[in-house]
């Protein structure tokens, strides 16, 4: 197999992996599930956060998946990495359990290869 065709495929993969992790998060802040509630409070942010971390994410995900628009793409992986790096950083200051970064670290790590393995297509400087 060729570098181009593996990079696609790691690409697709990776990228439709933190789709569904965004979408699925992104409604559950969206309708505001008590679980999910609990865990912002916890975090010591306000609850009307789920609803902008929410709007954010799935617009994001739609931002990714559309072909062109790279400058969009851009500004939605950045705000996928700061978003969950955020949320990795929250659960450590206030002393969570080691597992509750696996969600986050996860979704960091899928933008990351998603954004590193994306076709020039979808890249705003294109090589």
């Amino acid at each position: 197999m060729d570098a181009t065709k593996r990079n696609k495929i790691i690409y697709w993969i990776a990228t439709i992996w933190l789709a569904l992790g965004m979408v699925s998060t992104g409604i559950v802040q969206l309708i505001k599930l008590e679980e999910e509630v609990e865990v912002i409070n916890a975090l010591g942010f306000p609850t009307y956060l789920l609803t902008i971390l929410g709007v954010w994410k799935i617009l994001g995900t739609i931002a990714v998946l559309l072909p062109k628009l790279p400058l969009l793409k851009e500004w939605a992986y950045a705000g996928f990495f700061f978003a969950m790096t955020g949320a990795a950083i929250s659960h450590l200051i206030v002393g969570d359990e080691i597992i509750t970064l696996f969600g986050p670290i996860l979704l960091v790590a899928l933008t990351i290869i998603s954004w590193y393995f994306r076709p020039n297509s979808r890249k705003l400087i294109q090589n």
